[in-house]
């Protein structure tokens, strides 16, 4: 067989040529190959020692091409990385970042992904939550309405800014904790590496919006307590994927989407209400995959419900010395919920920040339920969650 590239060069689109016209042949075949291009000869013989062929030069200058004679075909030990459909239990470090069903060329890396085990890391909500997720992102810029006019008492003005500089402080530690678990993911897992990414941005845009808003009439931002941060610190402290995720996702966000509900109910002014609600949606989002994720792997775990406990247990004795929540913050809410300086309101806004507190009990029980924790052990491991929320 002859294949004449005329003037077409090897790496311009003689390559392509060369590799249509052996494949299917079976080894041994032989293909002389002719063209006017002065390297040819120099390209396609180096292509064909990588692809496995043999070559030779004829008597007027071109390459006879003879398929498979060499055993060293460097695709010879290929092998497909799993199926595009299907979760591999425990993906091999050398798979990488290469697509699931992709044919792997031998050798190359093989890096180590500590959170490898499906088990581990895999929820079965994962790809419609990472779908939903990237669906529902929100642009700062438009979804706010910035230009909006209002005018607020000063004090309630100042119980906002205090409590957007709490939401910011918190966020960060929500923005930290999955960007750094997503890197020890292992690809093969890109739908939770794609949700971590996802949530990830949700929290940097949500402390983006917090800033902007504890901002937005010209003040300075209010105060940061030390036991919130400890508090928060606790979180970051946690190395475990599944203990991280329980402690963030379930417990401190999942009791912070009853925070952004109040903030929506009694927000003073449009801005305010527009942030918490948005963020709201994305943080709900967050706990849906936190609680999918640990029925899962308790499904497979029995001794998941006691590793839990343990780490509600040992964050509580860290944080028993701490003042809890910001006080400033908890006058906020107070004041936020009441609207004016009368005895009256200020009792009515303290009964709503009870009433916001035993919601949170309420939504940590349920999830604690949900994963199998009996009711009277839900409700004890509820209140050792830290009282700053998060």
């Amino acid at each position: 067989m002859n294949l004449d590239l005329a003037g077409l060069a090897f790496d311009a689109g003689g390559r392509l040529l060369v590799r249509k016209t052996l494949a299917g042949l079976p080894p041994g075949s032989t293909v002389t190959v002719t063209g006017r291009d002065p390297f040819l000869t120099l390209h396609l013989r180096a292509w064909c020692r990588s692809a496995g062929h043999g070559t030779s030069t004829t008597p007027d200058g071109g390459v006879e091409v003879v398929t498979g004679r060499r055993d060293a075909h460097r695709w010879a030990q290929a092998e497909r990385a799993g199926e595009p459909g299907t979760v591999t239990r425990r993906p091999p470090g050398h798979w990488g970042l290469a697509a699931r069903g992709a044919l792997l060329e031998a050798g190359g890396p093989d890096p180590a992904y500590d959170l490898s085990d499906r088990d581990v890391v895999w929820a079965d909500l994962a790809p419609r939550l990472y779908a939903q997720a990237a669906a529902s992102q929100w642009n700062p810029a438009t979804a706010i309405p910035w230009d909006a006019t209002f005018a607020l008492p000063a004090d309630i003005e100042a119980a906002v800014v205090q409590i957007m500089t709490y939401l910011v402080e918190n966020e960060q530690a929500a923005l930290v904790i999955p960007a750094r678990l997503l890197t020890r993911v292992h690809p093969h897992f890109r739908e939770v590496v794609g949700l971590l990414a996802v949530q990830a941005a949700d929290e940097a845009r949500h402390v983006d919006v917090f800033t902007r808003r504890a901002l937005h009439t010209g003040g300075r931002m209010g105060s940061s307590s030390a036991g919130g941060r400890a508090s928060l610190a606790s979180l970051l402290a946690e190395p475990d994927f599944t203990l991280a995720s329980f402690l963030l996702s379930v417990l401190g966000e999942g009791t912070f989407v009853h925070l952004l509900t109040f903030l929506d109910r009694h927000a003073p002014d449009p801005v305010t209400r527009a942030v918490t609600r948005l963020a709201r949606a994305d943080e709900a989002r967050h706990v849906a995959f936190g609680v999918a994720h640990l029925e899962h792997q308790s499904a497979s775990d029995p001794t998941m419900l006691g590793r839990l406990r343990a780490a509600v247990e040992r964050r509580h004795d860290v944080l028993i010395d701490t003042a809890g929540l910001n006080q400033d913050v908890f006058d906020a809410l107070l004041l936020l919920a009441a609207g004016e300086w009368t005895p009256e309101a200020l009792g009515r806004g303290h009964l709503a920040v009870q009433r916001l507190q035993e919601d949170m009990d309420t939504g940590r029980r349920r999830h604690l339920s949900r994963l199998g924790f009996p009711d009277d052990e839900a409700a004890e491991l509820s209140a050792l969650h830290t009282r700053n929320f998060m």
